[in-house]
């Protein structure tokens, strides 16, 4: 093959390959355009519809603003009285606290002070009354047995008589 030839060749494979380009080119175009015809037909679409919402939203969020803030100090409000409130109740049930505690322990002194009477009144009456009236009935128990030792024959005859009378009953 001749330079000639070959030359021909590689001009008619590069025309060929130029217009394989430009009609790949015209194809990219073509499709470039509808998408951005849709594109605008929808960048429209959200302009009609989306903006319309986004000013009733920033309307909404403005006029809302003094409200919010208004509910944010009313809510800041109500935790600084909630707090103090809640400082008074614990001042307050602490005091009953002690209060209850002293009162308690003034309780407990007493019982154990009226204990301490109680067993101190006992020993008193058991050495000033119980020892005398264990005496008096030791002298009362003497008393008994010399009047039962001086009746005591009567008794024994009369105990004879009255077993022998038992027996004829018999």
């Amino acid at each position: 093959m001749d330079q000639q030839t070959v030359l021909t060749l590689f001009v008619i494979v590069a025309a060929v390959a130029i217009v394989i380009q430009m009609a790949i080119l015209l194809g990219l175009y073509l499709s470039v355009r509808k998408t951005s015809a849709r594109m605008e037909s929808l960048a429209d679409e959200v302009k009609t519809r989306a903006i319309p919402m986004l000013d009733a939203a920033q309307s909404i969020m403005v006029d809302s603003r003094d409200r919010i803030d208004t509910l944010t100090r009313n809510a800041a409000d109500i935790s600084s009285t909630v707090k103090a409130q809640v400082e008074r109740v614990s001042t307050t049930m602490d005091d009953v606290v002690d209060r209850t505690r002293l009162q308690v322990i003034r309780a407990d002194e007493l019982v154990s002070r009226t204990f301490d009477k109680v067993e101190e009144t006992t020993e008193h009456v058991q050495t000033a009354v119980a020892a005398p009236v264990r005496q008096l009935t030791a002298v009362m128990q003497g008393v008994a047995v010399g009047l039962g030792s001086f009746f005591g024959n009567r008794q024994r005859r009369q105990g004879v008589r009255a077993t022998e009378d038992e027996e004829l009953f018999i």
